[in-house]
This record gives C-alpha cells, structure tokens and sequence, in this order.
C-alpha cells in the first residue's frame, strides 16, 4: 500500500490519534499537512515527517483560519488528495468535572466535533471536485454507536458524524471522493484518563477506582479480544480507506474496538 506523491491534510494532526495518523501516512510516502489549534505543536510533528509536510495553526471553528491553511496547503503542495478530520474535543472546558452536561457541553461538542468537520470538508472538497478525485475519513467513535451514559453530548455529537459522513458520501460520489468514518473505543489517551475518572465518579460499577483500572475493567468486560486499542491501530485503518484499495468503500463507519460493537 503506498501513497507516494498525495497530499494530505490531517487536523488535530499534532499529537494523540492525529499524530499516529500523520506518522503514518508519511511513512506510505504522503505529504501531510499537520493542521492543529496549537502552532507549535503542529510545527513540530511535521518536522518528524517528510521534507515537504507542513504545520499549520488551524482552529476547525474558525473559517478563516480554514481557508488559509487550505490555500497555503494548495499553494505549497500543490493539490489536497486526502482529509483526515481528527480534530475533536469531549466537552467545555472543565467538563470532566461536572456531574452532568451543561448547555456549554453541548454546544462546544458540536461546533467543533460536527461543525468543525463541515467546515473544514467544504473549503477542501471544493479542491477535490475540480480534480474529481479524493479520500476523506471523519474520526467518530463507537460512542456514536451506543451512548455514554456521562457523556450524552459527546456521544450525540459522534452519532452525528456518522450520518454527516453518509450524507457527504452521497453528495460527493459523482465527484469520485470517498468519504467514511472511524470509530475507535477503548484508546489510553489524556481525554480518556478524565472519561475514567467521571466514570469512577458517576457509575456504580466503577466506583472507587483510578482511571486506568476503569480503562482495564472495560477492556476484561466488554471487548472480546481482550486488548486495548492504539492510536496506531487507527492509523492503519485510515490509511487503508484513504488508499486506492479501498477505491469501492464509501458512506461506512468502520469499527476499530476489538469486537466491542458487533451489528
């Protein structure tokens, strides 16, 4: 599997998930432009990558900020071949401490888990539609599947961006883009360690546990492999649906979650 010579723009590409996605597309030969709300961040990942792979501050709610990542994305690579839209939050600020969600909650989820997948998609496919070729992959999560029960914004947000990726895989068919979604579950990240830590809080059968004993008793409870999921893991599928082997794979939402969802 190779993707020498694409272009690539991977937002929250810094770090977590988006780096592991950068690291990999890089190494199958893409230029990938690391676009992340952090500047630093991102100009230090793409240092890891190939010589012509750029970081770029980009935030997903703002669409000025958009637009000129992707112009300077066009202006420097020349075309954009794929979009991988990592970039995702869990809540407001603060939400990991609260016993329910707030009004805030939801509205921060959805600008940035849904809108902000809007936004970016349609400065970018207008890219796409004029070589009527490209890949897309939107980070959902199994939560989009079957709801949290301490994080029912979160959860809602990602259901939702597995129909906004059906939606835009009919739209963008007769264009030759592909357009699918990811959902991982059980991935040891910052964001997850708060998730163990609510959960530790609010459900009965967690209570009094640490964070990553939480993390462990789902894994023995609920996944019948038995093993916990990587960013690396995530990486792979992504690079294979943003590949020419997956030429006839669109509107999907693959599961990467060790047999957690089976339907």
């Amino acid at each position: 599997m190779s993707l020498k010579n694409k272009n690539a723009i991977v937002t929250g590409g810094a770090t977590g998930i988006g780096k592991a996605i950068s690291l990999k597309l890089s190494e199958l030969g893409a230029n990938v432009v690391v676009a992340d709300i952090i500047r630093e961040a991102a100009e230090s990942t793409a240092d890891e990558l190939s010589e012509r792979s750029i970081g770029i501050e980009c935030d997903v709610t703002d669409i000025d900020l958009i637009q000129r990542m992707v112009e300077h994305s066009v202006s420097e690579l020349g075309s954009i071949d794929i979009l991988v839209n990592n970039a995702g939050i869990a809540g407001a600020s603060g939400w990991f401490t609260r016993a329910e969600s707030t009004e805030e909650d939801w509205k921060a989820t959805y600008q940035v888990n849904v809108i902000g997948i809007q936004n970016v998609t349609a400065v970018a496919n207008d890219h796409m539609k004029k070589r009527r070729e490209g890949k897309i992959v939107n980070l959902a999560s199994i939560a989009g599947r079957e709801g949290r029960p301490s994080l029912p914004h979160y959860s809602a947000s990602k259901a939702a961006v597995i129909n906004l990726t059906q939606s835009m895989a009919m739209e963008l068919a007769r264009y030759n883009i592909n357009v699918n979604a990811i959902c991982p579950v059980l991935l040891w990240t910052p964001m997850w360690e708060q998730v163990g830590g609510r959960y530790a809080r609010d459900i009965p059968a967690y209570e009094g546990l640490e964070p990553k004993e939480v993390f462990y008793k789902m894994i023995e409870d609920r996944i019948p492999t038995g093993t916990e999921q990587t960013p690396e893991d995530v990486a792979d599928a992504t690079a294979f649906l943003v590949s020419d082997d997956a030429l006839n794979i669109t509107g999907q939402a693959l599961n990467v979650d060790g047999g957690f969802f089976m339907r």
